[in-house]
């Protein structure tokens, strides 16, 4: 790491050494690509110490961390929850939007009907 400052030193005794007169597009242009290598320097170190906070969150022992709802349970409070929510959704749809019972929705007849609409056995 001491070698950066140094090389850094270095770059900027070149830049203000004497340069020919008339070509500002290289100017400008080592001027840019100088910036881009102190700023690259810069962010050097901070990718390092990153690295070294990763493998030694890694290499601590830690025991596995339970869980307070396991997967699977998880899995059926999801489905129980969406099978609610598609009978709540019959429910609104059959009873506000389709003027209906809002009970009617889930009688068996209600469902045969609409069966028999859809394979058109009537």
């Amino acid at each position: 790491m001491p070698t950066q400052p140094k090389e850094q030193e270095k770059k900027q005794q070149r830049s203000t050494q004497a340069k020919p007169a008339g070509n500002k597009a290289a100017d400008k242009q080592t001027e840019v690509q100088e910036t881009n290598v102190q700023e690259t320097n810069a962010q050097k170190p901070k990718v390092e110490k990153t690295k070294a906070k990763k493998e030694t969150k890694r290499s601590k022992n830690k025991p596995p961390r339970r869980r307070i709802l396991p997967i699977w349970l998880r899995l059926i409070i999801v489905l129980v929850l969406s099978v609610v929510a598609l009978v709540i959704g019959v429910m609104v749809g059959f009873g506000v939007i389709g003027d209906g019972n809002p009970s009617d929705a889930l009688d068996w007849s209600t469902w045969q009907h609409i069966w028999d609409i859809v394979n058109k056995t009537q």
